[in-house]
């Protein structure tokens, strides 16, 4: 799989480190409960289709990156630095 970082062009995807699912939403960091803490941790959906996910190409420059991607093919549809994404 090639992942076309916007610095560096396309590379393999071993020069990447996966960061996590970019669709998700952080609980604010002053939540009384753990709950909803514990579902942001451990509930996951797995989904087949269109996904958004955080990757950072470790072994180049370093950039932080939104990658939508097909979980179904692996077909890559878009990559964008993480501070030009509304995520």
């Amino acid at each position: 799989m090639l992942i076309a970082c916007p610095y560096c062009g396309p590379r393999d995807v071993g020069e990447f480190t996966y960061q996590g699912d970019a669709n998700r939403k952080r609980p604010d960091p002053a939540s009384p409960t753990g709950t909803e803490w514990e579902r942001y941790v451990y509930d996951r959906t797995n989904a087949a289709g269109e996904h958004r996910e955080y990757w950072q190409h470790s072994g180049g420059c370093r950039a932080h990156l939104v990658v939508t991607r097909n979980t179904v093919t692996h077909a890559i549809s878009s990559v964008t630095l993480v501070r030009g994404d509304d995520a």
